[in-house]
């Protein structure tokens, strides 16, 4: 045995302790933290987009064939993903930043909204050829459909909202707004819709019948409101503010405040799941927060990770499954930094 001893300074020491600890830190930080079994969203998968760089925007789902389209907006590309195999089986390419995505089961067509060029571009369900192009305005965005009147609702250029024969495409109204409209939603019942107009400070509402705005309703000291759902069956409207990030549930009759909650920064999706009374919000700051329903307002059960940029989700009760679109990372593609689809399963 060598009997020598290794003797090192005291600066020595601390620098390797120091080292220790911060090696120490590392393994802690990133290592992967187990879900629990009983934690309100548990992600159960990751499916790779592929070589898709930039910006994420919203989704729809197709129950007929099963298949997620996902707005791939920084890479001028729509995503087809097949949700019971778990992979990307199509992109759709030379879109014009794709933002807003609707998909019409009674005619089998997808509906891409374009804000470079302000098309509405539509494609053959079966196959995903494309049909036609309709040209509406600049900053094209956000998509409705309505299957029981059978008409597609597009948000547009300085303040317009797009009315559409979902069987022929073809435009049959445009109402008008007085700025760039953001999340909007059709009542299950009546004629209403609510739009948010961030930069006008309101939520708009609309009356479908007359095709005209009928009342308006300040945010006052809230900006940026950008996700919208609707709740108990239309009779509230939950809408998210950016400045400052917070919820807010309003009365659907008249606009009165019910309650408010703070949320996570840059919000950009909220979508409702009835059976549980709860309120998913993703936002970019990298988290999805889960709110239940208490009485008339909400508490937090959860802030569930996600990934820096991840603002846009899809909530699919058929499948009782939330989507969240999470951007590539880093220089170098890899598996771990690519961009992709996380699917979350709601516990209990």
């Amino acid at each position: 045995m060598d009997d020598r001893r290794i003797c090192i300074s005291p600066q020595q020491l601390c620098q390797r302790i120091v080292a220790t600890a911060i090696s120490i830190a590392a393994a802690i930080s990133f290592a992967p933290v187990p879900a629990s079994a009983d934690a309100p969203l548990v992600r159960e998968a990751k499916i790779p987009l592929g070589n898709v760089s930039g910006r994420i925007d919203h989704m729809a789902f197709d129950p007929r064939h099963q298949r997620l389209f996902v707005a791939e907006l920084g890479n001028d590309s729509v995503g087809v993903v097949d949700v019971k195999a778990k992979k990307t089986i199509l992109t759709i390419p030379d879109l014009k930043e794709p933002q807003g995505i609707g998909y019409v089961a009674s005619s089998d067509t997808l509906y891409v909204a374009n804000a470079i060029d302000g098309t509405i571009r539509l494609f053959r369900g079966a196959d995903l050829a494309p049909v036609r192009s309709i040209a509406l305005g600049a900053d094209a965005d956000n998509v409705r459909v309505d299957a029981k009147t059978g008409q597609v609702f597009v948000g547009y250029g300085t303040g317009s909202i797009a009315v559409l024969d979902a069987t022929s495409g073809e435009k049959r109204a445009a109402i008008k707004l007085s700025e760039h409209p953001e999340a909007f939603q059709l009542t299950p019942t009546g004629d209403r819709i609510y739009v948010n107009v961030p930069d006008a400070r309101e939520i708009a509402v609309l009356d479908r019948a007359t095709q005209k705005q009928v009342a308006s309703w300040p945010t006052h000291d809230d900006r940026a409101n950008f996700p919208m759902a609707l709740d108990d069956n239309g009779a509230r409207i939950i809408t998210v503010f950016r400045h400052p990030a917070r919820l807010a549930a309003l009365s659907a009759a008249d606009g009165s405040i019910i309650t408010k909650i703070d949320v996570c920064g840059d919000a950009d999706d909220v979508f409702i799941d009835a059976k549980r009374h709860r309120l998913y919000v993703s936002c970019g700051d990298g988290v999805v927060d889960v709110l239940e329903r208490k009485n008339d307002g909400y508490v937090r059960l959860a802030r569930v990770p996600t990934s820096s940029g991840a603002r846009t989700s899809l909530f699919v009760p058929e499948l009782d499954r939330l989507f969240v679109g999470v951007r590539a990372s880093g220089g170098i593609v890899t598996s771990a930094t690519s961009a992709a689809i996380w699917v979350f399963r709601p516990s209990p």
